[in-house]
């Protein structure tokens, strides 16, 4: 629908049952953050049950804040780090990893046993997850559909010797180049406790995009693997045709050539009744032997002495193709 709209600006919807359900689509667009940058979808009634779906620019007039409402937002965080997740148990555990005083610690882990619980209610898989680059940070990595992506929980300014700097923390999302939003921080407009629904919704959204570019990478794929086989085909016609058509100039050769000896032999046969009489007996006895022995020889050399018959084909090897691929 996005890319219809971005295409042709307007789309109409008259059927009331194709309306209710470009409802549900508009809606999952709009929670999984799918609208265009900059733009949000807008919808205007057409009479009697139709609807015109239009992209506008800029957020809803009646929106106030960037912040999701509702309970998207809104993720449990545990006071006590009690019936961990296995994965973030092993982080807490893991000495090495997650290096910073005890108390943003306490937080961090709580933050992520938080992430774990809500990703596994939702239906996710929640794994370790080991690629850090510092000892001072620490993750899990959430799985949705195959989909894994890891959530990193770092200090924003680790150096800093300003109390209430030196206490902040950053979630961060790694997974591949992407534009979409990667890094939450602490703020006076919200804590990280206030993000973690937008985090996994997020992870959501990225999921769904990772869907997508699989799906379109198969089906690439498929498309490629049809032109390679058509290709294929072609080359093998090609092949073959070729190897019929060798037969056909050499059995064309051997007809040209039996046709100028069977011409050289009706002249023998009318020099020799030229003569008559009047050669050697033994020299003419030896011509008409030649003669006989090469119009026998003709008649084996020549194609079209018998009906010709289908020629065999031999199946082309992949080598034997290749000239006929264009590369």
């Amino acid at each position: 629908m996005v890319e219809r709209l971005l295409t042709e600006g307007r789309v109409r919807l008259a059927d009331e049952d194709q309306v209710d359900e470009w409802r549900k689509v508009i809606d999952y667009a709009k929670r999984h953050g799918l609208e265009p940058p900059g733009k949000r979808i807008g919808k205007v009634r057409l009479g009697a049950g139709g609807w015109e779906l239009y992209l506008a620019e800029g957020p809803h007039p009646n929106s106030r804040s960037r912040k999701p409402a509702g309970d998207a937002s809104v993720v449990p965080v545990p006071t006590r780090l009690t019936s961990l997740h296995p994965a973030v148990a092993a982080l807490r555990d893991a000495e090495e990893q997650l290096v910073m005083p005890p108390a943003l610690r306490h937080r961090a882990l709580l933050l992520l046993q938080a992430l774990a619980a809500e990703a596994e209610r939702r239906g996710y898989g929640v794994q370790e997850c080991r690629t850090y680059y510092s000892p001072r940070e620490g993750g899990v990595s959430v799985v949705v559909e195959g989909f894994a992506c890891s959530v990193t929980v770092k200090r924003e300014f680790p150096q800093s010797t300003n109390p209430e700097r030196a206490a902040r923390l950053v979630v961060e999302l790694d997974h591949g180049h992407t534009s979409r939003p990667g890094r939450w921080r602490d703020r006076k407009s919200g804590t990280l406790e206030d993000f973690l629904g937008v985090i996994l919704g997020e992870i959501e959204v990225r999921a769904v995009r990772n869907a997508q570019r699989r799906a379109g990478e198969e089906r690439a794929k498929a498309e490629r693997q049809i032109r390679w086989q058509a290709a294929l085909e072609e080359a093998r016609k090609q092949a073959v045709q070729d190897q019929l058509a060798e037969v056909l100039r050499e059995e064309a050769g051997r007809w040209r050539e039996a046709a100028v000896l069977r011409q050289y032999c009706d002249a023998m046969e009318r020099r020799l009744g030229e003569l008559g009489g009047g050669a050697d007996e033994s020299a003419l006895d030896s011509a008409r032997r030649w003669l006989a022995w090469a119009r026998d020889y003709v008649r084996t050399t020549d194609p079209l002495t018998l009906l010709p018959r289908m020629p065999d084909t031999c199946e082309p090897t992949p080598e034997e193709l290749k000239p006929y691929l264009n590369g």
